[in-house]
């Protein structure tokens, strides 16, 4: 069977068609589907022009850099597989799937959410007599913009001094890269799960009764100021999470078992128990994460492809563009310790 993964012609144009990405552009020329029942099935169309120049990314026998640029063709796939490792990099360091209700993409740099309120009369499905009107929920748009914010870093390195380098290593500083716009990111979140986005929605914050102590009482009337949400996610600072590791409650069989064979940790209020060091001491964020946080993304992972193609790296800029919105102010609080 012929395929045609292996004589496609690439060109640095395929990073510029506006609302696709290079592998969506790759995808429309070659579609995955065609492979299926063929030992190429469960690659897409980025991983089989890897099969084609032969580049191997990862493991012991993986390629040096300067297999990218053996062909005008292969070097042209070296800023996908930048953009690659460095989501790959974000993607296992980040908690903003843990505690996100909704992701929105979004053309532009000022956005405009809305709201509505949670809870009382407005929510309640009261008995409607014949003939008489139904009760509405009125959603709003937000009086505020929120503003998205470029975050990024520079990849410094000129094509000799890493041109011997195995990919598989090189793959790591770039995942390194990933996993610091990762936290930026999230202190971006964090900053508005407090504060909010400009529309005056910050958290109420709580304060536990003894300054300094935790308690499982404090932990018990805090999740209880949710309703009508519910806590389901604990986002804490390091000092709070070894506050709540030596509460009485943690010393549970199944949580310390749990914990020892998974490293994962569940709060005896059932919260997933997340750990940030871009919380300020003392600091604990209660949320429902399914109504607290909107993540508006103005742009995926982005590469700039000329320096990298032409003046093979030399300084190229890797950036996103993002910001967070508050959906509603109710469903998150802040806990000081």
């Amino acid at each position: 069977m012929a395929f045609c993964y292996d004589n496609l012609k690439l060109d640095k144009g395929m990073y510029q068609e506006a609302g696709s990405t290079f592998t969506q552009v790759l995808e429309r020329q070659d579609p995955s589907d065609q492979y299926k029942g063929t030992s190429l099935e469960g690659l897409d169309a980025f991983q089989r022009q890897l099969k084609r120049f032969d580049i191997r990314v990862k493991g012991a026998g993986s390629d040096v850099v300067e297999k990218f640029f053996r062909t005008a063709d292969s070097a042209v796939l070296f800023p996908e597989y930048i953009a690659r490792s460095v989501r790959q990099g974000m993607e296992e360091s980040d908690i903003l799937p843990h505690i996100t209700a909704a992701v929105t993409r979004f053309d532009g740099m000022d956005y405009r959410s809305i709201t509505a309120e949670a809870g009382g009369d407005s929510k309640e499905l009261r008995h409607v007599e014949e003939g008489a009107s139904i009760p509405a929920t009125t959603v709003q748009v937000q009086s505020n913009l929120v503003r998205l914010h470029k975050r990024g870093r520079m990849l410094v390195a000129s094509y000799e001094a890493v041109r011997y380098q195995k990919l598989d290593l090189f793959s790591v500083t770039l995942r390194q890269m990933g996993a610091h716009i990762a936290r930026t990111l999230l202190a971006d979140g964090v900053e508005v799960l407090i504060h909010g986005d400009g529309n005056d929605n910050g958290a109420e914050a709580d304060q536990v009764k003894s300054t300094g102590t935790l308690t499982y009482e404090d932990l018990v009337d805090f999740w209880a100021k949710f309703d009508p949400y519910e806590m389901n996610a604990l986002l804490v600072s390091g000092d709070v999470m070894v506050k709540l590791l030596k509460l009485t409650e943690f010393q549970n069989p199944l949580t310390g078992l749990n914990f020892q064979g998974t490293g994962k940790l569940t709060t005896p209020l059932g919260a997933q128990l997340l750990r940030t060091s871009v919380l300020p001491s003392g600091t604990a964020i209660g949320l429902d994460k399914r109504f607290a946080l909107e993540m508006v993304q103005g742009s995926d992972v982005m590469v700039e492809y000329d320096k990298l193609i032409d003046r093979q790296l030399e300084r190229a800029a890797i950036t996103t563009i993002c910001g967070f919105a508050k959906i509603f102010q109710g469903a998150s609080r802040v806990l000081e310790v």
